[in-house]
C-alpha cells in the first residue's frame, strides 16, 4: 500500500513542481499557502530561481609566487628526511615502553604470602594497576605516533 502512494507521489511531483502558487491571509493574519485558489487567495508569480554557472578554473595571477621543480624537491627531500628520523627516534621509543611495560608486569601485583597464605595488599594493588595502566598508555601513544609518521611519509612517495 505505501509503495503505491510513493509512486504516485514521484508521478505526481514534476506536476507540483511547476503548479501555481495562492497566497491567502485569513481576518487573525494567518497566511495559508495553497497550490489551488482559496476565497480570498492572490496568485503568486514566482520569479524562476537563477541557476549557476559553474566556474571555470582560472589561472594563478601572473605574479603569483612559483617554487622551481628543483626547490620543491629539495623541500621534500628534506621533508622526508626529518619525518624518517622522527619514525627512527619514535621506533626506539616504543621499545623502550615495551620493556618498561614489561618490567611493570613483572612487579610484585600486591599478593604476598605469609604461613602459607596469600595475603592482598590493596594499596600495592592498586599501584601496579596504575603503573601497567600507565606504562600501556605510553606504548600506544607511541604507535599511534608511528602510524602518523608512516601514513604522512606514504603521502610523499
Amino acid at each position: 500500500m505505501k509503495i503505491r502512494y510513493l509512486l504516485a507521489m514521484i508521478c505526481l511531483s514534476p506536476l507540483v513542481a511547476h503548479a501555481e502558487l495562492y497566497k491567502a491571509v485569513d481576518a487573525d493574519g494567518h497566511v495559508t499557502y495553497s497550490s489551488s485558489p482559496i476565497k480570498g487567495s492572490k496568485k503568486l508569480n514566482l520569479e524562476p530561481l537563477p541557476t549557476m554557472v559553474p566556474l571555470a578554473k582560472t589561472r594563478s595571477p601572473a605574479n603569483f609566487p612559483r617554487v622551481d621543480e628543483e626547490t620543491q624537491k629539495g623541500r621534500d627531500d628534506t621533508r622526508r628526511k626529518i619525518l624518517l628520523d622522527e619514525l627512527a627516534a619514535e621506533q626506539k621509543l616504543l621499545e623502550t615502553a615495551k620493556a618498561n611495560l614489561g618490567e611493570a608486569k613483572d612487579q610484585n601485583r600486591g599478593v604476598f604470602v605469609t604461613n602459607g597464605k596469600a595475603h592482598v595488599n590493596e594499596a600495592r594493588a592498586q599501584e601496579y594497576e596504575a603503573e601497567v595502566a600507565k606504562q600501556s598508555d605510553d606504548v600506544s601513544m607511541h604507535q599511534k605516533n608511528i602510524d602518523a609518521l608512516n601514513a604522512e611519509l606514504s603521502k610523499l612517495q
